[in-house]
């Protein structure tokens, strides 16, 4: 797996994924499916930013790691 989610993109995804996980232990969502599914989208940020490799990334060849020049 190379790396392909950048510094920046790792803080982002840390966040709105604590604020996702907040949002569904604090019983603010009522309906059980988008309970879940805030729970599952939040797992995957966290997992993503930790690991430094999103799948979605590299199925679109998209990355937002720094691009290191060689000298």
């Amino acid at each position: 797996m190379k790396k392909n989610v950048g510094n920046t993109d790792r803080f982002v995804r840390v966040i709105i994924g604590i604020i996702l996980l907040i949002v569904f232990m604090s019983g603010f969502i009522e309906n059980d499916m988008i309970k879940w599914i805030v729970l599952g989208v939040s797992s995957i940020l966290i997992v993503t930013a930790f690991a430094t490799f999103c799948p979605l990334y590299a199925v679109l060849g998209k990355s937002t790691c720094e691009v290191k020049k060689k000298k």
